[in-house]
């Protein structure tokens, strides 16, 4: 026979047995007590075979069966023992029916901690499945021994043993089954929520399903119990859960779920607290001052009224945190990358990557910026990871085969750069993770322009200051010069034909021209000085020391040239600190300390004036904040009365 064959036998097999069992226990009457114990055994028997049936060898699928063969057994005990009668061999079939309920608890267990796969969440739950075992042993041991459950079940047939200790073993039952079972129930909520948090892509979607049937069905018993003060409705609903559980397994992908349990998951809490609210007034409150008419109705009213809204928005988060997990929404995603736009360009770029990781539940996000066939990485999730190195195409970057996927990043049609999303093996992103990234993509290529322009901006602007100062250097300043070497031999001619007046009217002039060619100099090198450009940072600030108002002590570490753009910053900044300690602060001396770190390059200049410095619109704080922010810095101010303090770090990648 082949193991196709022998799988359609054992699937045969225990579903003949348990609809015998079933149906031979339902002929025997209906027992409201004992419903939960039948409609369990039917609804996950006919799902777990249908698992097997589909997927052979699927190991939850088999645990679904052995779960509604077990409570086959006990269904069909306690219905043939709470027959009047009693029938032959009750009191042997009624104890089939009581004494395993505990180990078929510690298999409901074992089913629920290994759903949706048929594994437990990870190795170290095996420790719990053998403490719940042994708790689980030792109250069947005692069942089997003694009527601890008889009087609860109702048995009409007697227990077939009549061991001494009795009354101990009853004590001890009454202590430990509600423990045990409550550490049972415990078990089970953790591990749920263990593997929601943790579960990513169709594993995700499948204990969604089967949480809101959980959720839905204990929504449906506390409303039988609230209404009609009978669990009958919970019971009835009971097999929504494997129900929704063989879909969820059977079903590849599963969408749009989370709103549907969250919405559940609310629901059911808020009926538990109006319940419970209603009762402790109403009860508690009615015990102690003899009395449960209008007036405590209307109290229990208003109190549950007060705290209903504190308490569903409290129940709202927790069940944003249980179903979503890791995950944001997409409008949470969306809503979180706004608030990040006012923060630097490197953090921005960095709380992309974060938001998408956030959203679709991604092993790794990598932003990749230039054009297509020469994207180089500048940001990537989790943070601290190295970049990527090297230039990459993007045909390249995309791998089905190690889950990553790559979205071009554009704005107004123009390709600005890529998002790479690794998700883990076998959890390809669905269609609603997709639009997401797509979404975030073009935020992320809105950044990007934005911040391109604002580069090119300051680019264009250095450009034509130093534009500018060679044309003053090379042009009208030689031209300057020329003069007044022409005046000053005027002035010597003058002086040789001994024309003193007509001698000490062109030295004059020679020297007025003479000072406006400093000026112009001074001009020249303000809007960007040569000795940058040529010499570097060291001797620019140098220079800027020398001609500071307020003397400098200056301690440069720059071992080597920076990009131009970031020299340029770096003096403009110094310069504008200096000048305002000049004008402004009333200082004795300024600091400036200038270093290259890991992070980039640190400026810091302090005085020790009156402070009062601001960033005010169209001051020249302004312009270096808006400036720094380009470059991914931001300018940082401490102005006090002890006087201020300006400092920033400019990245130099």
């Amino acid at each position: 026979m082949t193991a196709m064959g022998r799988s359609a036998g054992v699937v045969l097999a225990a579903g003949g047995f348990c609809a015998v069992l079933v149906a031979g226990g339902a002929a025997l009457g209906l027992h409201a007590g004992n419903l939960h114990n039948g409609l369990i055994a039917v609804s996950f028997t006919a799902v777990g075979l249908y698992v097997v049936a589909r997927r052979p060898g699927h190991r939850e699928g088999w645990l679904f069966v052995a779960t509604g063969a077990a409570h086959a057994v006990l269904f069909a005990g306690r219905q043939y023992a709470l027959h009047p009668g009693p029938l032959p061999g009750a009191s042997w079939l009624g104890w089939l029916g009581v004494w395993p309920l505990p180990l078929t608890l510690v298999l409901v267990s074992v089913t629920v901690m290994c759903f949706p796969d048929g594994r437990l969440p990870s190795p170290g739950w095996r420790r719990v499945v053998a403490v719940l075992a042994v708790a689980g042993a030792a109250l069947s041991l005692v069942s089997a021994g003694y009527p601890v459950e008889y009087a609860r079940t109702g048995l009409v047939a007697p227990h077939p043993f009549a061991l001494p200790g009795a009354a101990a073993a009853d004590a001890f039952y009454r202590v430990a089954r509600p423990v045990v079972y409550l550490a049972f129930q415990l078990t089970w909520v953790v591990s749920v929520v263990v593997r929601l948090r943790r579960a990513r892509g169709d594993e995700a979607s499948r204990l969604r399903w089967f949480v809101a049937a959980v959720v839905l069905t204990g929504a449906v018993m506390v409303a039988g119990l609230v209404g009609w003060g009978t669990p009958l409705p919970g019971v009835l609903a009971v097999p929504l859960v494997p129900l929704a559980a063989g879909a969820a397994i059977l079903r590849y992908r599963l969408h749009d779920l989370d709103t549907a349990v969250n919405r559940a998951f609310v629901v059911a809490t808020m009926a538990g607290v109006v319940t419970l609210g209603y009762a402790a007034v109403v009860a508690g409150v009615g015990a102690v001052v003899h009395g449960q008419g209008t007036a405590l109705a209307l109290l229990a009213t208003a109190l549950v009224a007060v705290v209903f809204e504190p308490v569903r928005r409290r129940a709202q988060r927790l069940a944003d945190r249980l179903v979503l997990g890791h995950r944001a929404t997409p409008y949470e995603s969306l809503a979180r990358l706004s608030e990040q736009l006012a923060g630097p360009r490197g953090r921005l770029l960095d709380g992309v990557c974060t938001t998408v990781a956030d959203g679709v539940g991604a092993r790794e996000v990598v932003l990749w910026t230039g054009e297509r066939d020469d994207l180089r990485a500048v940001s990537a999730w989790p943070a601290g990871r190295a970049l990527p190195d090297g230039a990459h195409r993007f045909d390249d970057l995309a791998d089905t085969g190690a889950g990553r996927v790559a979205v071009p990043v554009l704005h107004d049609g123009r390709f600005l750069g890529a998002l790479t999303v690794r998700t883990a093996p076998g959890d390809p992103m669905g269609a609603a993770e997709r639009r997401l990234v797509g979404d975030l993509a073009a935020q992320a290529g809105l950044i990007l322009e934005l911040q391109g322009s604002a580069q090119r901006i300051v680019a264009a602007g250095d450009l034509a200051r130093r534009r500018l100062e060679r044309d003053l250097h090379d042009g009208v300043q030689q031209r300057l010069v020329t003069a007044a070497l022409e005046l000053g031999g005027v002035v010597r001619l003058a002086a040789t034909r001994g024309d003193d007046d007509l001698a000490a009217r062109a030295g004059v002039a020679r020297d007025r021209l003479l000072e406006a060619t400093a000026g112009l100099r001074e001009t020249a090198r303000g809007l960007h000085p040569a000795v940058l450009t040529q010499d570097g940072l060291e001797a620019a600030l140098g220079w800027l020391a020398d001609r500071s108002a307020v003397p400098v002590r200056l301690a440069v570490d720059v071992p080597r040239r920076l990009p131009p753009q970031v020299e340029a910053t770096a003096y403009y900044v110094v310069s504008e600190a200096l000048t305002n300690a000049a004008k402004h602060s009333g200082a004795d001396a300024v600091d400036v300390r200038v270093r290259l770190t890991a992070e980039g390059l640190e400026l810091e200049v302090v005085d020790d004036g009156r402070g009062g410095a601001a960033v005010r619109s169209g001051s020249g704080l302004e312009g270096l904040a808006d400036r720094l922010r380009t470059l991914d810095a931001r300018l940082g101010l401490d102005s006090g009365a002890g006087g201020t303090r300006l400092r920033t770090v400019v990245p130099c990648g």
